[in-house]
């Protein structure tokens, strides 16, 4: 008698030439970007709330005192990866940025974990988030009237419930700003008259795979453990907190053993020109397969040295080290440390 069939691995997130234009790309290293994130709003409000998400997220939210912005993921308890979120701290309230297809996952958690005698919760659905990236970010918010937080991983609050967030430094993205959607239009033509180019959220997912940063439902599955997904490297988990859900297995790697797995950029041969094959994640080295492509995108040539060409991102064994050539989704790829430099070049 066989068991339940293992899961199919989670689709490649993918982008296609003519998805971003060399202009934008030069914008992202050069200027500023705007983009209105995928991302849903959830805040817990009450004398409990701080120690509510406490208990439940990797960072430390304490720690950081009132006004932090931090990364990091809620968990099931056995230290896999649910959903991951942006957290901002403002008094009695902590605010959770999601990815827009984990709000549910949020929310279950909230709902299950979150005594309303602690902490009320809320799903703030009027909300319009957008991200700016980009070295030119900070003066085009100054310039647009908002007011930039002076150090990173920090957040302030606006009249007009206004939140303006600055990311630490090796997030894909330098400003979040979260406005009521009934002002989105506005603020987004003051960022734009003072220079932020506007972009489709394809900007921001490219700027994501650049800056080798986890995606749910690309690199992170219901399997992932936060360690092979680089939240060391990020930032995402504290090891000096209290408890929080997950923490025992997380804590437990980190003094007492590795993750066997890593997040790896794949490199890929700009000839032959064919793209990637579509539906094909298997990664291959020295004729074993050791890991499967995660996200996929073709950087256009102002962001290359030479014509474009296509970069990837895959959760590989971590024996794989970086300078190894694999042949990866049927093409020929060296693995390569993240995040990515600019512009995109073969290493030496």
């Amino acid at each position: 008698m066989t068991g339940p069939a293992a899961s199919p691995p989670p689709p490649v997130a993918r982008l296609e030439p003519g998805s971003v234009s060399p202009a934008l790309v030069t914008a992202l290293y050069t200027g500023v970007v705007l983009s209105r994130a995928d991302a849903a709003l959830l805040t817990l409000t009450g004398p409990g709330a701080v120690t509510c998400a406490q208990g439940l997220l990797t960072n430390d939210l304490e720690q950081a005192g009132d006004g932090a912005f931090v990364y990091g993921a809620l968990l099931t308890p056995k230290g896999m990866i649910v959903v991951d979120a942006w957290a901002a701290r403002l008094g009695t309230t902590v605010g959770f940025t999601v990815p827009g297809d984990g709000r549910d996952r949020a929310l279950a958690i909230f709902t299950r974990s979150v005594p309303p005698r602690l902490a009320r919760l809320q799903d703030v659905a009027e909300a319009a988030i957008y991200r700016l990236a980009g070295p030119r970010a900070f003066a085009a918010a100054a310039a647009a009237g908002l007011e930039v937080p002076p150090a990173p991983g920090r957040v302030l609050e606006a009249a007009g419930d206004v939140l303006t967030a600055r990311a630490t430094e090796p997030a894909p993205f330098a400003l979040q700003v979260t406005v009521p959607a009934a002002q989105s239009e506005l603020l987004a033509g003051r960022l734009a008259a003072a220079g932020a180019v506007e972009a489709e959220p394809a900007m921001l997912e490219l700027a994501r795979i650049l800056a080798g940063w986890p995606r749910l439902g690309a690199e992170v599955d219901e399997k992932t453990i936060p360690q092979e997904v680089r939240f060391d490297e990020i930032g995402g988990v504290s090891y000096t907190k209290g408890c929080y859900t997950g923490q025992e297995t997380v804590a437990r790697l980190h003094f007492r053993g590795h993750a066997n797995r890593q997040l790896r950029g794949l490199l890929f041969d700009p000839e032959p020109p064919a793209a990637p094959a579509q539906g094909w994640t298997a990664v291959m080295h020295l004729d074993r397969e050791v890991g499967r492509v995660t996200s996929l995108a073709f950087v256009p040539e102002s962001g290359v040295s030479g014509a474009g060409r296509w970069i990837g991102l895959a959760v590989i064994r971590r024996e794989v080290a970086p300078g190894a050539m694999v042949r990866a989704a049927g093409r020929d790829a060296r693995v390569v440390d993240l995040p990515f430099a600019f512009p995109v070049a073969a290493p030496a």
